[in-house]
């Protein structure tokens, strides 16, 4: 089959596009014909080289297609069926997943990192990571919201407890889990106040139903905050961003609010004011992905119609160096989605 893959890691020109073996499946796995897959901010992390990624590796967490070939005791699916792919991989014995806290397994994985992933013609995971395609949707949004959307409803939904009411500030609201975030809090009753560096975006966001949308390059975002809450601040803080909006989140949080971490685009090492956490009374909770409670909640809410996968443009899979740039580049809105070559359907370009 063909694949993107690389054997070391680097910028973009470690990135090869060619032969690969066919992946086989073990007893519980299911081989899934790809048929798209989304790109996200992980794959750029799993490409630069973060702890855990195996050599050579075919990136790509999100994906979907049609089921291709059973493993031993797989029931309930059958070749054909158009399935999604969830991309946390669990053992299913630990205490943790015992318990039903799947993303916290002791051996936990995700598809694309530390498993070879849908950025290729096929792909290998348990049947139990594999659920139907919603009718409402297509094939190509089956595979843009897995990975962001999970992590933002466990943020707002789970760690974070957001309540009508509450408001809800999002860094970065242009990117994946900012824009799931977005809009599973505006689910929730939330007021949102959001951050971006593109008008185009902060109309987008406004339009969604955002109060609030501040441009970082050029405001004062703790200050915005401030005058937007008669100086009380935000019940809530979504950070992905990490080095260059941690400051700010200490400031734009309200005494006894959350602050929900779940990444560190600008680096993993922001300054600290633990005088602001202990006299702020803040929570700072840590979190990723999601269990498989969570992960069915949402796709019951993708399958309503109530939550509406977005997509910036879609490219064949031999694209995906461009696909790369343009994501690092922060030039999309929505998820850029690869496609086998030759499969193409009649989508946009994007700008």
């Amino acid at each position: 089959m063909k694949a993107v893959f690389f054997r070391r890691h680097g910028s973009n020109e470690v990135l090869e596009y060619g032969d690969w073996p066919d992946p086989k499946p073990g007893p519980g796995e299911v081989v899934v014909g790809i048929r798209a897959a989304a790109m996200n901010q992980l794959d750029v992390f799993v490409r630069k080289g973060i702890p855990g990624v195996p050599l050579p590796q075919v990136p790509g967490a999100d994906g979907s297609g049609v089921v291709d070939e059973l493993g031993d005791g797989v029931t309930g699916l059958v070749p054909g069926d158009h399935v999604l792919i969830q991309p946390g991989l669990y053992c299913g014995t630990c205490e943790f997943c015992r318990s039903g806290e799947q993303c916290l397994c002791v051996t936990f994985r995700i598809v694309g990192e530390h498993a070879p992933g849908t950025f290729a013609e096929k792909a290998v995971v348990p049947a139990r990571n594999l659920f139907p395609i919603p009718e409402k949707i297509s094939i190509e949004q089956a595979a843009a919201f897995p990975l962001s959307y999970q992590t933002a409803w466990r943020i707002i939904v789970t760690r974070g407890a957001v309540r009508p009411g509450d408001t809800v500030l999002i860094h970065g609201v242009g990117g994946g889990v900012g824009w799931a975030a977005l809009e599973i809090a505006l689910l929730c009753g939330a007021r949102v106040i959001a951050t971006t560096s593109s008008e185009t975006k902060a109309g987008e966001a406004r339009s969604a139903g955002a109060e609030l949308v501040v441009n970082y390059t050029s405001d004062d975002v703790g200050e915005a905050v401030r005058r937007h809450t008669a100086k009380r601040g935000v019940d809530v803080v979504v950070d992905s961003v990490g080095e260059k909006t941690w400051m700010t989140s200490l400031k734009a949080v309200r005494r006894g609010g959350r602050i929900l971490t779940c990444g560190a685009t600008t680096g993993p090492n922001p300054a600290e004011e633990i005088r602001l956490i202990f006299w702020k009374h803040i929570s700072i909770l840590g979190t990723t992905m999601a269990n498989d409670r969570e992960f069915r909640a949402l796709l019951a809410a993708v399958a309503s119609g109530r939550l509406a996968p977005r997509i910036d443009r879609v490219l064949p899979l031999s694209h995906a160096p461009e696909a790369y740039r343009l994501l690092e580049e922060g030039r999309q809105f929505g998820k850029i989605v690869l496609v086998p070559d030759g499969q193409m359907r009649d989508w946009p370009d994007g700008d």
